[in-house]
């Protein structure tokens, strides 16, 4: 038993039937449009990035997938579509998002999209050392191989219109808040540590604006404490939302809101969203019922506990009915949750337009 607990709490740190139908789309004003969704990030937004790299946070085998187009495991974490799935669809793009690094992905998916997003990846870079994922900084580096790719197949001119029309996706930090910090605190408190966090994330927005990127949507941090993972190794034997990670979490978000607000002033010819990711899974957590959940503190895969990654896996049985849990794994949103989520951000997009 000791040894299981050892190894979901290494696992867990990386961060239905569903039939949930379409999310809702977003009405853009007369002469405007999206070109591309652009998504980088942790597991929340890895589209299956980790199947070609050598880390052990992967979703690319079954119960994953489970009710992805017929059952397949892409690398997605959940059961389905995923919050990139789900943006790009609200957003009039495509319904599928794709990984940067599918071999499969061809020139005309390029033009509407990708994600370069990785589970396991956070802006510390001692995250990265730990869960041998694709840092954000290298991130950046596939975005600038994927406008050069752009620029070959449709000319320069036509690259840098699609990257001026795209919608830029940031979600991150999680793992860093809550598989890191612990190490780095004989260097920081918790407000230096979000600080120094929120610095990488304003030199990320300003590297992709120096790219082209004009309309730019950065998530904070969700409630960390709520997951059930954390829930089960940090909220006591009733398994509370877990206060010393919740409060993290909303001191790093008040920190980035604020910056993000004086980064917008400098730079108006941008357009720049704040997702309050916290309160948008608060309310759904506290209200499951209002959103159509029965099972808000436990996944839908085995247990619901402590399941993720590896835990999670071809003989874990799974939930009866999946759109009735928020969590598809002990870590990760199930397709409905997903689907209810970017539902309830809609309204927060409009500022990019």
């Amino acid at each position: 038993m000791l040894l299981y607990i050892v190894v979901a709490i290494l696992l867990c740190v990386f961060a239905s039937v569903c039939l949930c139908g379409s999310v809702g789309t977003i009405t853009l004003p007369e002469n405007v449009s999206v070109s591309a969704v652009l998504v980088f990030g942790d597991s929340f937004v890895d589209q299956g990035n980790n199947n070609y790299v050598n880390t052990i946070a992967k979703g690319n085998y079954s119960p994953y997938g489970k009710d992805f187009l017929g059952g397949k495991p892409t690398g997605r974490f959940s059961n389905g579509k995923t919050l990139p799935d789900f943006l790009a669809e609200a957003l009039g793009v495509k319904d599928y998002l794709p990984p940067f690094l599918d071999p499969v992905v061809n020139d005309k998916d390029l033009q509407t999209g990708v994600s370069f997003g990785s589970g396991g990846s956070g802006f510390d870079p001692l995250t990265t050392t730990i869960t041998t994922a694709i840092p954000i900084s290298v991130q950046l580096d596939m975005f600038k191989q994927y406008i050069e790719r752009l620029k070959r197949n449709i000319a320069e001119e036509a690259a840098n219109k699609i990257i001026t029309n795209s919608v830029v996706v940031l979600v991150a930090g999680n793992n860093d808040l809550y598989l890191t910090f612990p190490l780095r605190r004989s260097q920081y408190d918790a407000l230096g540590y979000s600080n120094m966090l929120v610095k990488l994330v304003l030199n990320f927005i300003q590297e992709i604006y120096t790219l082209g990127v004009r309309r730019i949507v950065v998530f904070g941090a969700p409630p960390i404490g709520c997951l059930p993972a954390v829930r089960t190794l940090s909220g006591g034997l009733q398994r509370r939302c877990a206060e010393e990670e919740n409060n993290l979490a909303q001191l790093f978000n008040t920190v980035l809101g604020q910056q993000l607000q004086v980064w917008t002033t400098s730079f108006p010819q941008s357009k720049l969203a704040y997702i309050d990711y916290y309160s948008s899974l608060i309310n759904i957590i506290e209200n499951p019922k209002k959103f159509g959940f029965d099972v808000v503190d436990k996944g839908c895969c085995g247990t619901g506990a402590i399941e993720v990654v590896y835990l999670c896996n071809k003989l874990t049985p799974t939930c009866l009915d999946r759109s009735k849990y928020f969590f598809w794994d002990a870590f990760h949103l199930s397709e409905k949750g997903n689907s209810i989520l970017v539902d309830q951000i809609i309204q927060d997009l409009v500022n990019l337009f």
